[in-house]
């Protein structure tokens, strides 16, 4: 199962499913660090997880030993299209931190997966709120860290008509948005300026 995990190939999950059709419930029980349905999901295999979740949607809310479920890597590798389908098995899981208590949100900022990030905030928009429990503040302050300008575009549009909420944006070393790109010299300040309408000052 975990080899087929890694090459994606739905026939032969199919055939093992067929064969043996308590394969996925005993999954829980072996001490794996992952479930196929990580490996599938950190992969991009789209048909193999649509299969492991109509047969054990379960396999959704598992997490791994950094506290991770499928959605967290999903997430981080910017596999849109799989982020969609396990989404629509259990939307929470957008609000499930691992034990660093990053959201699926914050990977996918931190890499600029934009596609990710819009799914993720369609699915729920009150995870752009929560901020991580390190030094990097918000999910905007991960797009200004890692100089990701179009996920910082997308976020910023959609909390458009949210000002107070944009102006108290503050990391742990009290930086705003603006402080931190003119700090990190990461992101054209003056394009940063004009995005953020002169909110940061």
């Amino acid at each position: 199962l975990y080899e087929v995990s890694l090459n994606g190939c739905v026939s032969t999950l199919k055939t093992l499913i067929q064969n043996g059709p308590l394969i996925l419930s005993r999954i829980s029980v072996y001490p794996y660090t992952e479930t196929p349905l990580h490996i599938a999901s950190l992969l991009g295999h789209l048909d193999f997880c649509e299969v492991l979740l109509q047969n054990s949607p379960s396999l959704a809310t598992e997490l791994n030993s950094e506290g991770r479920c499928p959605l967290h890597l999903a997430s981080a590798n910017g596999h849109t299209v799989v982020v969609k389908a396990l989404l629509r098995t259990n939307p929470e899981m957008c609000l499930v931190g691992d034990k660093d208590e990053m959201l699926p949100l914050h990977f996918a900022a931190m890499r600029g997966r934009v596609g990710a990030i819009e799914e993720l905030i369609k699915a729920k928009p009150d995870s752009i709120r929560e901020m991580t429990k390190t030094d990097d503040g918000s999910v905007l302050h991960l797009c200004v860290r890692y100089n990701h300008l179009e996920a910082l575009k997308l976020l910023v549009e959609s909390l458009r008509s949210e000002h107070q909420f944009l102006y108290s944006l503050k990391d742990k070393e009290d930086n705003t948005l603006l402080r931190l790109a003119v700090k990190r010299r990461q992101i054209k300040v003056l394009f940063i300026h004009n995005l953020l309408d002169n909110t940061f000052y």
